[in-house]
């Protein structure tokens, strides 16, 4: 891990006291509300100071979440929040930058834009709300549905296999991959806290059970499943964790916990690097063209 001192501004704050002046407004029992907990307790740790940290999301209900945080906050289009948060790291590396959004946002219109995240390895933290549903529209089915689901889209159930979020950034190279259940706020708050720490692409699913719109993916179910494989495997080997993740599936188990940690320069770092290259100065990076860019 990284001394998350050297790279953010930093204060002593309370869990409670990242909570905005807004007040959540996602279905009783919904799984966001431990995702949320999670957020303000990595937050507090770490000493996140919120005019240094920027919560930045798409469209649906988990893009509701930088309403409910004290930082700077940006609610974009519907799936272009990592586009969007991409911009923000490069113009402001000082930044702490977390996205939080859902499966549909993320994977469906937004699925264009994840692996280059992760290849570009952009220095932000992803935070993914996977319910398997459309909640906000009323329940279509998502890409991580299951074929079991009958919904407002599919009332005989699907055709198509869900896709596997931690699977696809494996592939594609994110150096930070973790998974958790909403129903565990402590790992949920471990995990987006690693995330934070980690100087890179970092990307953490999350289950979230959706009470009103899924009935099948409940709290329950997700309890039963998950299992926390995270001492199994070799963090620094992405087919350690590829294989493990494609076994517990199988096996119809849900594996949680870290699950690959990497290390490699950032897309920020490399445009840093690029710039002093062309201007031939070592000693100007990205950051100091900013500055002196300011009035």
């Amino acid at each position: 891990m990284n001394d998350v001192s050297a790279h953010f501004h930093q204060v002593e704050m309370k869990p409670k006291d990242f909570r905005s002046e807004i007040d959540p407004v996602w279905c009783a029992g919904c799984g966001h509300y431990g995702i949320l907990s999670g957020i303000y307790r990595a937050m507090s740790e770490l000493g996140l100071d919120p005019n240094y940290t920027v919560n930045i999301s798409g469209i649906g209900c988990s893009s509701r979440t930088p309403y409910f945080v004290k930082s700077y906050q940006m609610h974009t289009l519907h799936g272009r929040a990592g586009a969007v948060a991409t911009g923000t790291q490069l113009a402001r590396p000082d930044l702490a930058v977390i996205v939080t959004g859902g499966d549909g946002d993320g994977f469906s219109i937004g699925g264009g834009h994840m692996p280059h995240l992760a290849r570009k390895n952009v220095n932000m933290s992803y935070v993914m709300m996977d319910n398997r549903i459309y909640g906000l529209t009323k329940g279509q089915v998502s890409p991580t549905s299951r074929k079991e689901m009958k919904a407002y889209t599919t009332p005989y159930g699907g055709v198509e296999e869900p896709l596997d979020p931690v699977l696809y950034m494996l592939t594609y190279g994110a150096t930070y991959v973790g998974q958790a259940f909403a129903g565990n706020p402590k790992m949920c708050a471990r995990l987006i806290k690693g995330a934070l720490e980690h100087r890179g692409f970092a990307f953490v699913n999350i289950f979230s059970q959706c009470p009103t719109f899924n009935t099948i993916d409940t709290a329950n179910y997700f309890k039963d499943l998950v299992v926390d494989v995270e001492e199994e495997i070799d963090l620094g080997d992405v087919m350690s964790a590829m294989n493990r993740v494609q076994q517990m599936n199988h096996e119809g188990k849900l594996a949680v916990g870290l699950l690959h940690q990497s290390h490699r320069a950032t897309l920020d770092e490399e445009m840093s690097r690029l710039i002093a290259q062309v201007g031939g100065n070592a000693d100007y990076d990205l950051q100091t063209i900013i500055d002196d860019s300011r009035p």
